[in-house]
């Protein structure tokens, strides 16, 4: 390692003190980066059953006909739920672009927690393949999904970009840059806040509330709350990054749409559209996580309220009695699942941001931990993607969400304690 490079990693590679228990992340994250290596960077997905034109149409159905719609989708539903390998007969590996963005971001931690080059210049193959993979029919740097997706609302075609993506990757680009100072992944992060500022539509919701879109073409309305938190986060910490006060105005409008969108309970629906009132487990974390970093820029009084609400119910009505995430507290629909990797992942995520601030959320958060090193890691070092009716869904997918949770550990042993360099032993 270059001596320059080797100081600018040490310079971010500073405990946190009062994080978690440590321990067994650096042994569970070593066989996963062996099977990465192994199983390679494109996989199967959620959306997997869908993607096809044939089964997308027949999702269209279900949406606008329930009834005929049902027995149509019943054998897909029946191969999700019992014979989750089928997958591979629908459709095919794909890579993600929000994948590899929370690769990065994983390899990041890992080399300044380390000190270790090898895992900065993993982290750098992924901003590469993100630059060759953006969607090309804009003119700023975005990301969407690579099949098309059928919606309640219609077909979002791949190539779109979708609000819900980009500013994973702008995070990503940004932690690379905090190591490296690369003006190029700075480049590609004022082009990235540049498309977030103006490809996605506005809408009034009351006089200082704005809801935004969640991609650029379909989407007329706005009204699913997790897209306008992580685009008024995304902007905020733009608006922070390079002294742009054009940011932080349409962030602020559509952090108050968030922050009036929380029911009384201190939930939020998925949307206020009227058709999408429930409350899920990964979709309340990425409210909260966005309220709990732009709080974190900005000490917004509002935010903080909003936090405090929202984490007492999300402990109370997000995990069941064995403490293990709920994936859902208002269901949408019959649920062919017990749990879903993607809950602990996020719940993980979220647990970093706010340590210390909440005794029962670190509980929670201890619980989840333990869990997924004992229970959801398998042999080969990749985890589990759901926990079925009967059995488990062990097909690998890399957005649901094998690099959700390989970020979430790394970012937790980034945060928890001296590097395994500095303090001269093998283990953490």
């Amino acid at each position: 390692m270059t001596s320059t490079l080797q100081a600018k990693i040490e310079a971010h590679s500073k405990p946190e003190r009062g994080i978690f228990p440590s321990g067994g992340i650096l042994p569970a994250l070593h066989p996963f980066i062996s099977w990465l290596d192994s199983y390679g960077e494109t996989s199967y997905d959620f959306q997997t059953f869908y993607a096809s034109d044939l089964c997308r149409n027949i999702k269209g159905l279900y949406y606008r006909q329930p009834l005929l719609g049902t027995a149509a989708v019943a054998p897909i539903i029946f191969c999700e739920a019992f014979i989750p390998s089928a997958r591979r007969l629908f459709w095919k590996r794909q890579r993600f672009p929000i994948a590899d963005a929370h690769y990065a971001m994983g390899f990041a931690y890992l080399a300044t927690h380390l000190n270790d080059e090898k895992y900065y210049r993993r982290a750098l193959h992924f901003l590469q393949v993100l630059e060759e993979t953006r969607c090309h029919d804009y003119e700023h740097y975005c990301w969407g999904y690579p099949f098309n997706w059928g919606t309640v609302r219609g077909t979002i075609w791949a190539g779109t970009p979708l609000i819900t993506t980009v500013p994973y990757v702008y995070e990503a680009f940004r932690e690379v840059y905090r190591i490296d100072n690369n003006d190029r992944w700075r480049q590609i992060m004022r082009s990235i806040a540049e498309h977030g500022l103006r490809d996605y539509k506005d809408f009034a919701t009351s006089n200082r509330a704005s809801t935004c879109a969640y991609d650029p073409v379909l989407d007329k309305s706005g009204s699913v709350v997790n897209a306008s938190a992580y685009r008024a986060f995304m902007l905020t910490q733009a608006a922070e990054d390079f002294s742009d006060d054009r940011y932080r105005k349409v962030a602020d409008r559509n952090l108050y749409y968030v922050l009036e969108s929380q029911n009384p309970d201190g939930s939020w629906f998925y949307a206020n559209d009227g058709k999408r009132h429930f409350t899920d487990h990964f979709h309340t974390c990425f409210v909260l996580k966005g309220l709990a970093k732009i709080e974190a820029l900005t000490g917004d009084r509002e935010c903080t309220r909003a936090i405090e609400r929202g984490i007492n119910y999300y402990v109370d009505h997000l995990f069941d009695e064995a403490g293990s995430p709920k994936p859902f507290s208002v269901p949408p629909r019959l649920i062919i699942y017990r749990r879903e990797l993607y809950d602990y992942a996020e719940c993980i995520n979220l647990g970093v941001l706010l340590r210390g601030r909440f005794e029962k959320l670190d509980r929670r958060v201890d619980g989840v931990v333990n869990e997924i090193l004992t229970v959801w890691q398998r042999q080969n070092g990749s985890f589990r993607s759901r926990q079925l009716l009967l059995g488990w869904d062990n097909v690998p997918m890399h957005r649901w969400a094998q690099s959700q949770l390989f970020r979430s550990l790394s970012l937790l042993l980034n945060r928890s304690g001296r590097s395994v360099a500095s303090s001269g032993t093998g283990t953490t």
